[in-house]
């Protein structure tokens, strides 16, 4: 892995656990050489992971849609801020850009950036590490909805195993370097 995209809230949540572990990734990535690969913006977590690893003499690529958001979100010291059209676009670079995937605590945007590539990965259209960091326990009820969708019949179980999970940013980075992708069960259960 060379660079890692890192899903993130644009606010910094209500525990200062949250800003923390942020900071304390952006640190890891930057002394693993590991490039950040994120949303571009300067504020919530995604901001201060940033500039954790900027001053870290990391480098930082950011992707952001022109024109969608206001021009003081964007982070003004990036290696490299890559504009695309839309939102799409941005995921879409952001995929193709990265060895691999983190999620920190974030809100619907951070959800749906993680369950793009979870699903991606479970129909085999990928195969690099997704890592959540569970600082504070913040992901625990998200994965207890996948581990009841599994046993509900509606996902196999071998497709958790897709998720590196920890609260700890440097054994998250360990467990990600050490992914091997599971062997997938069948998608469907049984044919109908």
């Amino acid at each position: 892995m060379k660079k890692i995209c890192v899903y993130s809230g644009s606010n910094l949540g209500s525990r200062l656990q949250y800003k923390e572990g942020a900071k304390i990734l952006g640190e890891i990535l930057a002394k693993n050489e590991f490039e950040l690969v994120y949303g571009g913006s300067k504020i919530g977590l995604m901001g201060v992971m940033a500039n954790e690893v900027l001053k870290n003499n990391g480098k930082v690529t950011g992707i952001m849609p022109k024109g969608l958001f206001s021009k003081e979100m964007v982070h003004e010291n990036l290696t490299n801020l890559i504009e695309v059209k839309n939102m799409h676009e941005r995921k879409q670079t952001m995929a193709e850009l990265s060895d691999g995937f983190i999620a920190l605590p974030g809100g619907l945007g951070t959800f749906e950036e993680l369950f793009e590539v979870f699903s991606w990965a479970q129909l085999g259209i990928h195969k690099k590490p997704i890592g959540l960091l569970n600082t504070s326990n913040f992901f625990d009820p998200l994965l207890s909805m996948l581990t009841n969708t599994s046993v509900e019949g509606f996902m196999n179980e071998s497709n958790i195993k897709l998720l590196s999970v920890s609260d700890s940013p440097s054994l998250l980075i360990e467990k990600m370097k050490n992914y091997i992708p599971p062997k997938m069960e069948n998608k469907w259960s049984e044919l109908q």
